[in-house]
């Protein structure tokens, strides 16, 4: 078979976990396609890999090590129909196509039989959106617009928050307004989308990153999403929705991948000066807070009344009366943070 259509898509068996996620963040993809040299081994997915994650994997461990066995393909002898309709009761991205003796002859991609984008699986939860903050990180834009109505394109930011929950079934947002609420209002008041139902909690002063929540006690009975409004995440919310449940978590932070390439050797030292490691150009990755969280709306009842509130804050209150608090990995491509003039810029391609 020829493999123009996964050219950009392979990777060897011995790669480790973070050279898959550096790949498909470069390439835009969630799955990668495993050789053995020339021999087709499995389907490695962004899933594999957060899994791996959540196990407490090491990202130095080879991609051979995570691989889900139990993939389904397709072989040579299923027909063209058969493998469509597993493809659309499986909502499968992609399906390989297996000789007898397991090598790769064909790849469907789910383009090839439908033109619409898969279906998600709906959620619909309430979603509350921070949009009360000055936006000082894009000032002198932001002393005009408030920042949840800076343009991406044909939208706003907040719209491009927001319709990537309405793909979930998530059609109630409740955003959090301060700074130039009216033109927030009015924008929404204004605009035909019949995809949101839009409630607004006004804070008279700011409170932080979560002391608005206190407003909305007895009005958000279910578990709920929050979201910073200079994010996006472009992750299957569903399966984080299915990791907070699953692990009975009253909050759940999405975290992102950063990578950092020291350029220099590193040293470390004991008391009195004593050389105890010495390391040529290290990586780092840490995990940091995205922005996103999954919350149980009886966390609304512990945020102080009128009072400045950070969320980090109800976070380590909540640890520290052995609450469960959980974190669900994307990667570094699957996150962006609009809040300032670099990273807007890159998303608009200036």
């Amino acid at each position: 078979m020829k493999l123009d259509k996964i050219k950009n898509r392979t990777i060897d068996v011995d790669s480790t976990i973070l050279q898959g996620l550096s790949k498909m963040d470069k390439e835009g993809v969630k799955l990668l396609f495993v050789f053995d040299k020339i021999k087709f081994v499995s389907l490695l997915t962004i899933g594999d890999i957060q899994r791996a994650i959540l196990k407490g994997a090491s990202l130095d461990l080879s991609v051979a090590s995570i691989i889900d066995k139990d993939k389904i393909y397709a072989l040579k002898s299923d027909t063209v129909e058969d493998i469509k309709n597993r493809m659309f009761k499986l909502r499968a991205e992609c399906m390989p196509v297996l000789s007898d003796h397991g090598e790769l002859i064909e790849v469907y991609f789910w383009g090839d039989f439908f033109s619409k984008n898969i279906n998600k699986e709906k959620i619909n939860l309430p979603v509350v959106i921070m949009a009360g903050g000055k936006g000082t990180r894009l000032q002198p834009l932001t002393n005009v617009i408030p920042k949840p109505l800076i343009p991406i394109n044909e939208k706003t930011i907040i719209e491009e928050i927001m319709d990537r929950f309405v793909e979930y079934g998530c059609n109630n947002f409740y955003l959090s307004v301060n700074y130039k609420a009216e033109l927030i209002k009015y924008y929404f008041e204004n605009l035909n989308n019949s995809n949101y139902i839009v409630h607004y909690f006004m804070e008279d002063k700011p409170l932080g990153t979560a002391g608005s929540l206190s407003l909305l006690k007895n009005k958000i009975d279910t578990t709920f999403f929050v979201s910073n409004c200079d994010i996006l995440i472009d992750d299957d919310y569903s399966e984080i929705l299915k990791y907070h449940r699953d692990n009975k978590n009253e909050i759940t932070i999405v975290s992102t991948l950063k990578h950092y390439s020291i350029p220099y050797g590193t040293i470390e030292t004991a008391k009195g000066g004593i050389l105890t490691k010495l390391e040529e150009k290290p990586e780092l990755t840490f995990q940091i807070n995205s922005g996103m969280y999954i919350l149980e709306p009886h966390l609304l009842n512990e945020i102080p009344v009128d009072k400045f509130y950070h969320i980090t804050t109800l976070i380590e209150n909540t640890q520290k009366r052995d609450g469960k608090v959980g974190v669900f990995p994307v990667s570094e491509g699957s996150w962006q943070d609009l809040g300032n003039w670099d990273d807007y810029k890159k998303i608009l391609k200036i």
